[in-house]
């Protein structure tokens, strides 16, 4: 708890400086704009955790956030409805992080080499995505709408909400996307604190071979978390192409890990695993 507070007071001495220095900080529409970015960092953050608790680690977070912003672009512009195209990206999230979840627990490997390893080739698998693309690797929502006049305003409804912008004139309304990590996070946290398998998770991180004596099924509980951290990136990433004009196959969600793994320790959770 004095961790949190000291960090809940280093933010208001932050934004407080903000404000007295930039006179635009305070505006309603930056205000939004900043919670929505709060709301991305903050889902992948939520993913790093479960992993940090469980005694994991995972690099290749950036690498989905932007594979999956990609795909959900391609998916669009090959025709498919982005109310589709969406829960396909997410599943694609899942089923990275459940490879990355058997590696480590089928053939004993190391998660920071399996995750690092893999941060390199998601990264190489959405140069691969975006290359067919005349774009040159680039994807971007007037990219879709060129190619499917029709998907203008689903898609336009989705940004609604998700990101929070008029269908019409594309302002910020409302912070969406904090709301969604607000919601996200309450479910996470009552399934950790309130559910027999939230306390497995706590039991693995703290000690592997205690929670195995218990009776616990450590590998398959391991899997389901790398799968809820990488289907979580996912999300991130659809929520990215959404928000931003265009993404680029090379950098979109570089360094992102590191933001979310940073997170995630600032609000508690310990390296060593089983705490958080």
């Amino acid at each position: 708890m004095t961790r949190i507070l000291g960090v809940l007071g280093l933010l208001v001495l932050l934004y407080a400086v903000l404000f007295s220095t930039h006179e635009r900080a305070g505006s309603l529409s930056n205000l939004i704009d900043v919670a929505n970015y709060q709301g991305r960092y903050g889902l992948i953050t939520l993913g790093a955790a479960l992993v940090i608790i469980v005694g994991g680690i995972d690099l290749s977070i950036g690498s989905v956030v932007g594979c999956a912003a990609i795909l959900f672009g391609v998916l669009m512009m090959d025709g498919v409805h982005p109310y589709a195209a969406a829960p396909l990206v997410v599943l694609f999230g899942g089923a990275i992080g459940a490879a990355n979840g058997l590696l480590i627990t089928r053939l004993k490997l190391q998660p920071f080499l399996v995750t690092l390893c893999g941060m390199f080739i998601i990264r190489g698998l959405a140069r691969i995505i975006a290359q067919p693309s005349p774009y040159r690797g680039t994807v971007s929502l007037s990219n879709v709408r060129e190619a499917h006049t029709a998907f203008e305003q689903p898609l336009l409804s989705l940004r609604y909400y998700l990101i929070g912008k008029s269908p019409v004139d594309g302002e910020l309304l409302f912070p969406a996307q904090f709301f969604l990590l607000l919601a996200t996070a309450a479910v996470i946290g009552f399934f950790l604190h309130r559910s027999a398998h939230g306390r497995y998770w706590y039991a693995i991180g703290h000690s592997e071979l205690a929670a195995q004596y218990a009776g616990v099924n450590v590998n398959r509980h391991r899997v389901v978390v790398y799968i809820v951290c990488s289907a979580l990136a996912a999300v991130v990433g659809v929520l990215l192409f959404l928000n931003e004009p265009s993404i680029q196959s090379d950098n979109a969600g570089v360094g992102w890990e590191l933001y979310a793994i940073l997170g995630a320790v600032l609000g508690g959770c310990s390296l060593r695993g089983g705490e958080g």
